[in-house]
């Protein structure tokens, strides 16, 4: 058995990221293809949020390493606010410094083979970087999303940090790995040089978590109800056109409307959500509900009607790693997404046609009411579910460890 040092922010007990799915899965299913995981994360404090329902899913033998770190927002500041030095790359850079130490503890004790650091938290690369400078074992750098982009990070001296961590991983891992084929691509363009080390690796569901998981009964006895599980971010995800298009829809489909129930589970940013249905006055058609546990937020999903994904295109290059837990969950899709995205390639590949952009009142009106005539006609098929589960991306990615 070989031994892999993972290097991650998001691992239980964090709440509220789906990004944690990722280095959880990879952690269990490793062994059945050779590799023994050693998880270096971060202390629990440095996460804003935690809840204890995941930390069953890590196997007990998976040794589990928490370094020191602090969130810079949080434990650094004075009356809210701090120097911008201590935040780049992020507000976990002093992870780096506990990491660090023991990261190399951990090599010269069990004697890793490889080293595998994954993104958007930009420290966990740094750290990878060092601890593969200092060793000289192999390292895999995986991006979830793209890292410095036109106009994000916002601020010029985060994206130079940005570029310098990019730029230093393409270059010094022995293959990186990308969510998306446009990201990938994109990367294989900037870095021609390195192109054939960039892999696409992508996302996916738990299908054991999934047997497990009971369907929710009726989320709303005699409605539609249609379900976002998830963060709505103002930008990457902005909603203000489907409140245009529910308003449309209460003016012009009364008895449809009025049998529709939108709802934003763990949204994060509700006061968006509360100010955009008072702006266009459907308050009776949305609900917001509070974060829930893992598992009951799959039986939500499994109890709902149909299950909404909202990606703008200035995230073109990004699926959102709940669509894949959506098509395992075998309700309609409505996909409101940059037709020409990932994200609407990654649904129509499975079958689902009822997409719609995220910023077209009238298309989404209409995909609204196509959708509640009809739901059976936007449900992923049998061949793409299949191909998407978290066991078959672990063997994926035991073949690149095995080819280094």
């Amino acid at each position: 058995m070989k031994r892999l040092l993972m290097i991650a922010y998001h691992f239980p007990p964090i709440q509220g990221s789906s990004g944690v799915q990722r280095t959880l899965r990879f952690a269990r299913y490793l062994p059945a293809y050779g590799w023994e995981p050693i998880v270096l994360t971060v202390h629990p404090r440095a996460y804003e949020n935690t809840a204890d329902d995941q930390l069953g899913d890590i196997p007990p033998n998976v040794k589990v390493i928490r370094a020191q770190a602090w969130d810079t927002a949080r434990h650094l500041s004075i009356a809210g606010r701090y120097p911008g030095s201590l935040a780049r790359p992020d507000r976990w850079k002093s992870w780096w410094f506990g990491a660090v130490l023991a990261g190399m503890r951990s090599i010269r004790e069990h004697r890793p083979d490889a080293i595998w650091s994954t993104y958007p938290i930009a420290t966990a690369h740094n750290i990878a970087a060092t601890l593969h400078q200092r060793t000289g074992l192999p390292w895999i750098a995986d991006f979830r999303d793209p890292m410095a982009q036109d106009g994000y990070p916002e601020d010029p001296a985060t994206w130079r940090s940005f570029a310098t961590i990019e730029a230093h991983a393409i270059d010094q891992a022995a293959i990186s790995t990308f969510t998306t084929p446009s990201a990938a691509e994109l990367y294989r363009n900037r870095y021609p040089k390195r192109a054939d080390r960039i892999v696409l690796l992508e996302n996916g569901y738990d299908e054991e978590t999934f047997a497990d998981a009971q369907a929710a009964g009726p989320l709303n006895a005699g409605k539609f109800t249609v379900l976002h599980s998830g963060i709505v971010y103002p930008s990457e995800r902005d909603p203000t056109q489907l409140f245009a298009a529910l308003a449309v829809l209460k003016n012009r489909e009364p008895s449809i409307a009025q049998h529709l129930v939108m709802r934003f589970r763990a949204p994060v940013h509700t006061g968006l959500l509360e100010d955009l249905a008072g702006r266009y006055n459907v308050e009776d058609l949305i609900q917001l509900a509070a974060p829930v546990g893992y598992r009951e937020a799959l039986s939500e999903m499994l109890g709902a009607d149909a299950l909404l994904i909202l990606q703008a295109s200035n995230c073109n290059t990004q699926v959102p790693a709940k669509l894949y837990e959506y098509l395992r969950a075998r309700k309609p899709i409505l996909a409101l997404t940059d037709p020409v995205g990932d994200t609407a390639a990654c649904c129509r590949k499975a079958g689902i046609a009822t997409i719609a952009p995220l910023d077209d009142e009238g298309a989404i009106a209409e995909l609204l009411t196509r959708i509640i005539s009809k739901p059976t006609g936007s449900l992923a098929n049998e061949s793409a579910i299949a191909a998407a589960s978290r066991k078959g991306r672990t063997k994926q990615l035991a073949d690149l460890l095995n080819k280094l």
